[in-house]
């Protein structure tokens, strides 16, 4: 169970939907405000902490695992920026088993390491795949490893598909005691409309927008070193927003479960949002009022 002393937190997201970068900002912003802060990876690709590193090589717990030798918590672990804590959960053998598993597996042993007593977090994010539709990545929000999650998603409807589907989980897990959910967080965003989009998914289902992160050179450039944003730009604008994001999820305390929309409404709502697209482009429709 989650340490009752410490806001453990999951961060779920689309592959590729900048998740990773995101959590490792807002961890990054965490520490800058003299928290103690520690981050998991919960994907088998193992890259979740790289940007709070250097991009240095990190063995994973199930790969530390495997050889059947005791794991202590130095081997499996790294202060990152900021004095945060890294650690990545790892996957099995590409090709074998199910990714999703090893969380459980990882969680369970940093327990008996005694990792959240010792180290005494104030905050432990979870970075986590999107795809629950493999019960293993719903472990950090079904069996109260947390008790709230976030959701990164773009304004692209197969981002928010994702979420819808990590919102069934939700609202599947959180009356017996699973993880409620804290809000959308909107990133990657450029385009005019898809503020509104995202605006308009989290009203329908019920779910707040807890920031947006628009699209940024700042972020790419920071990535190519190997650092977050707060370390590589911290007086640029985006080092601001993710401070800002950073403040409201460790603040918030509004946290509620989602009414996912239905496979049929999903697509008739993503329909009606492609023709008020396809209508603006053309310029038939005037101004962006309600875009």
């Amino acid at each position: 169970m989650a340490n009752q002393k410490a806001k453990h937190i999951a961060i779920y997201g689309k592959g590729g939907i900048g998740k990773s970068t995101t959590t490792s900002n807002i961890s990054a912003s965490l520490a800058e405000a003299g928290y103690r802060v520690i981050q998991i990876g919960c994907d088998p690709k193992s890259d979740s902490t790289n940007v709070l590193r250097g991009n240095e090589y990190l063995p994973t717990v199930l790969d530390s695992m495997r050889d059947g030798s005791k794991v202590h918590l130095e081997d499996i672990s790294r202060l990152g920026f900021g004095g945060v804590l890294c650690i990545e959960s790892g996957g099995p053998v590409p090709g074998v088993g199910c990714a999703g598993r090893g969380i459980n597996a990882a969680v369970t042993l940093l327990q008996e390491l005694h990792l959240f007593d010792e180290f005494k977090p104030d905050f432990v994010l979870y970075d986590v795949l999107g795809d629950v539709v493999c019960g293993g990545f719903a472990v950090p929000i079904r069996d109260g490893i947390t008790d709230r999650a976030y959701v990164v998603s773009s304004s692209d409807f197969m981002a928010i598909y994702a979420a819808n589907n990590l919102f069934k989980a939700i609202s599947k897990y959180a009356p017996t005691g699973g993880a409620k959910l804290g809000g959308v967080i909107g990133n990657g965003l450029s385009a005019a409309y898809s503020q509104g989009i995202i605006d308009d998914f989290a009203k329908r289902t019920g779910a707040g927008v807890t920031g947006y992160i628009p699209r940024s050179l700042t972020v790419s450039q920071s990535e190519l070193y190997g650092k977050t944003v707060i370390e590589a730009s911290p007086e640029s604008e985006h080092a601001g927003l993710y401070r800002e994001l950073a403040k409201k999820v460790s603040e918030n305390e509004d946290l509620v479960i989602p009414n996912p929309l239905a496979a049929a409404d999903l697509r008739s709502w993503a329909k009606d949002w492609g023709d008020k697209i396809f209508k603006l482009e053309l310029g038939v429709v005037e101004g962006r009022e309600g875009i």
